[in-house]
């Protein structure tokens, strides 16, 4: 039977077009022409398909019109396509690495391969030799790969990624503020071990997990990753990774920032002994007794804006509760407050509206329960006593007075960091959380297959060298990995085969698709 075109969906969602055979009721794949992730990749592809099946002779061999002249009255020179790849996107990536110094320290084609086939199409390790092969990439044997993880582990390939990581944030934004937060990723297995284990999940997912600790410099670059047991808490991580940074880099001073995940006494205790200036997201149910000397001088009205910067126990000991009687909030120091940390309470109409709808939800949830509209659940504002239910309006009124604050747990003094740098770097958060979602969804680093911690290591330090190159690449265009990856991907070099001789065909590269091209190969494309 004469080859025909075969759309096939692939473990990512995209759409692969194959040139097939079927014979005696077998299928024989003669060419894979690539995946489309649009509608119009996709008809593009399938237009290419077209052409090269109209030009197949009666030799069965796939032939391309390359739009090369001929000398008038000779015939017909023989016009093939003997290879094509998606030079303009693997070049860009790889350069991307060599810029970061990567090369300098992992000489291991089949580790940058994995980290390549991730960044243009997450899938496993099975699938990423397809991903490699549609880029035009020849690729190695599976065996490969998993020899590839083995030697990551033995070597620590992630510290001398990591390395590098820090030399880039040290050469670029510095590393005077860090930023940690934590994930979990979950694991297709019935079973735990002593890694893999049911915890807690927002997601409230039942499936093994593990807990992933990242530490990102102010712009979300990846400067250190830790793994640990699914049913750790999360305020067990942080001393952890943030020791595992010092040590590699003999850094002590500079200030990392967490949410309130984060904040436990323990934890705030270890890093100031460490040397280290923090900067951590405090529980609301502080405010009432932070914020008192406020709230006797001022009332409940606050400004849009306004910040308070005072004083909060460092334990459950009180402060003394005399000092509402002096109009000025205190000064705090180290030495002048030993058992309190200073703490930054910021007010914002805009969270106070949005609070104020949160807490009225839940007075109505809880009205409902009371008057038997809903099952009996634990649920805010529901005081029962005996068998009894009734609204605990004293402690709605509390939650309401308190709509709009947030406060923010330093042990930086004023004189070093006025309480509008404390909330502004404390704000920098997102950007650690925008490399979670991107290691999530762009890298898709969940849910992982790995048995093994050592498997699971390397597979996390594949994840962590491709959100690096990620980042660095979003940092040169100004575009996201996904837009950068669709825009690359189709600009294919073609191969041709005239007259016996290979020539080279580039893509053309314009407007917009170049502005990108430029920013990650500047040498090729200049003047942008």
């Amino acid at each position: 039977m004469s080859p025909r075109l075969r759309k096939v969906t692939t473990g990512s969602g995209a759409t692969a077009v194959q040139i097939v055979r079927k014979h005696r009721g077998k299928v024989t794949v003669l060419e894979h022409l690539g995946s489309a992730h649009t509608p119009e990749e996709l008809t593009a592809l399938l237009a290419a398909g077209d052409e090269k099946l109209a030009a197949h002779g009666a030799a069965e061999q796939l032939e391309l019109e390359l739009g090369l002249p001929t000398d008038e009255g000779a015939p017909p020179r023989a016009r093939t396509v003997v290879g094509s790849r998606s030079a303009i996107l693997i070049d860009a990536i790889t350069e991307s690495w060599k810029r970061l110094g990567f090369s300098e320290v992992v000489n291991d084609q089949a580790f940058f391969q994995l980290v390549l086939a991730r960044l243009v199409e997450p899938t496993s390790k099975a699938d990423s030799l397809r991903v490699l092969a549609e880029l035009g990439i020849d690729p190695p044997h599976h065996n490969t790969f998993l020899n590839c993880l083995t030697r990551a582990r033995d070597r620590d390939y992630r510290a001398k990624i990591a390395g590098k990581c820090f030399d880039h944030c040290v050469a670029t934004s510095g590393i005077s503020l860090l930023l940690y937060d934590v994930t979990t990723l979950y694991f297709e297995a019935e079973k735990e071990d002593n890694l893999r284990q049911v915890g807690y999940s927002k997601e409230r997912r039942v499936d093994p997990q593990i807990v992933v600790g990242l530490l990102v410099d102010r712009t979300g670059f990846p400067l250190e990753i830790g793994c640990y047991e699914g049913s750790k808490a999360e305020t067990h991580t942080i001393i952890p990774v943030i020791k595992a940074f010092q040590d590699r880099h003999n850094v002590t001073d500079m200030v990392v920032a967490a949410d309130a995940g984060m904040l436990s006494a323990k934890n705030l205790a270890e890093l100031d002994k460490a040397g280290l200036r923090f900067i951590v997201g405090s529980r609301q149910t502080k405010a009432p007794h932070d914020l008192a000397t406020h709230f006797r001088w001022n009332g409940e009205y606050a400004d849009d804006g306004q910040i308070i910067d005072t004083i909060t126990p460092k334990g459950v000991k009180r402060l003394d509760p005399d000092r509402v009687k002096k109009r000025h909030e205190p000064v705090w120091s180290a030495k002048e407050y030993p058992d309190a940390w200073r703490v930054v309470w910021q007010y914002r109409r805009k969270r106070a509206m949005r609070d104020e709808q949160t807490l009225n939800l839940q007075r109505n949830r809880a009205l409902s329960i009371i008057e038997g509209q809903k099952p009996a659940k634990k649920a805010r504002f529901v005081k029962v006593t005996d068998e009894d239910k009734e609204f605990d309006e004293a402690s709605y009124r509390r939650a309401m007075k308190l709509s709009g604050y947030k406060g923010y747990v330093t042990n930086i003094p004023a004189s070093i960091m006025s309480a509008t740098e404390v909330v502004g770097s404390y704000h920098d958060l997102w950007h650690v959380e925008a490399s979670f979602r991107m290691s999530k969804t762009d890298l898709r680093a969940r849910p992982i297959f790995h048995r093994t911690r050592d498997a699971i290591e390397a597979h996390l330090t594949v994840v962590f060298t491709a959100l690096a190159i990620a980042r660095f690449m979003q940092e040169e265009t100004g575009v996201s990995l996904k837009k950068i990856i669709t825009t690359l991907r189709p600009l294919r070099e073609f191969t041709g085969r005239v007259g016996g001789q290979d020539i080279t065909f580039d893509p053309e590269v314009t407007g917009p698709t170049r502005e990108i091209a430029a920013g990650l190969l500047p040498n090729r494309f200049p003047g942008h």
